[in-house]
């Protein structure tokens, strides 16, 4: 979308024809579940825990449109679906959602069908792993290196230890999760609408760091962006589910988080 200046659909329609996509179906492919399964395999990985049953945050890229491709490229920003797996106060943490990242850094330019695998641990540091991601070549690939450890009889430990060493870690709330916020509104255009998004806000203490209003004049309309300081995923629900009843907002926002 980004690279070909070209719509959700019309992409997507490519990456079906091309076998990044599943040809029917692509629910999975889109709406963050395949990444999902991913993070809680690294995650048991990662901690020798087992496969966690918790419900996370999963959100996937089908509500992700051009433009928010193209404001994103103003603020000097890419949107990349991340999935994120760590301990945070001696509980796991899992989500899998798009998020805002700065064109400056390594995940930043991951793009185009390669993934990558970001490691952090004491004292070694950060250590990346990154290859292609989708496509028959490499999905080909993996399936066969499964079969042939099948059939070498290396199924023992495929987690590195035994299951009954592996630990169940308790689940980290994420009311608490905490984020900035990338909020897209589109909007009737007349006076107060502004104003009653931004009072609306500061009843739940998100403040604003940054805001961006693109008239449209031929369609008495307005987009507003709205880049918040950080607040907790609780907070932000909360203070978000008002504006389905706002009859000057047009459709729900779009929210997109910013990567601490």
């Amino acid at each position: 979308m980004e690279k070909n200046n070209e719509t959700f659909d019309k992409v997507l329609k490519k990456a079906q024809l091309l076998g990044y996509a599943e040809p029917g179906n692509s629910k999975f492919d889109l709406n963050g579940f395949d990444a999902f399964a991913k993070v809680r395999i690294l995650s048991a990985l990662a901690f020798n825990n087992k496969i966690s049953k918790n419900k996370c945050i999963m959100e996937g890229i089908e509500n992700i449109e051009l433009k928010d491709i193209k404001i994103a490229n103003q603020l000097n920003l890419r949107i990349k679906l991340l999935g994120i797996s760590q301990i945070m106060n001696n509980q796991l943490f899992e989500t899998v959602h798009p998020c805002l990242v700065s064109k400056n850094t390594y995940i930043g330019n991951v793009n185009g069908v390669m993934n990558a695998v970001i490691t952090e641990g004491k004292p070694v540091g950060e250590s990346v792993l990154q290859g292609e991601g989708a496509g028959p070549g490499p999905t080909s690939s993996s399936l066969l290196s499964d079969l042939v450890s099948i059939l070498s009889g290396n199924i023992k430990y495929p987690f590195g230890i035994s299951s009954k060493k592996r630990k169940s870690i308790k689940p980290f709330n994420n009311n608490y999760y905490i984020n900035s916020l990338y909020l897209r509104f589109e909007v009737k255009d007349k006076s107060g609408v502004l104003s009653s998004i931004t009072n609306r806000l500061a009843k739940f203490k998100i403040s604003v760091k940054r805001i961006i209003q693109t008239p449209d004049k031929k369609n008495n309309k307005a987009t507003i962006v709205i880049i918040t300081h950080k607040t907790s995923e609780i907070n932000s629900k909360n203070c978000l589910s008002i504006f389905k009843k706002n009859k000057n907002i047009l459709k729900f926002p779009n929210l997109i988080r910013l990567y601490n």
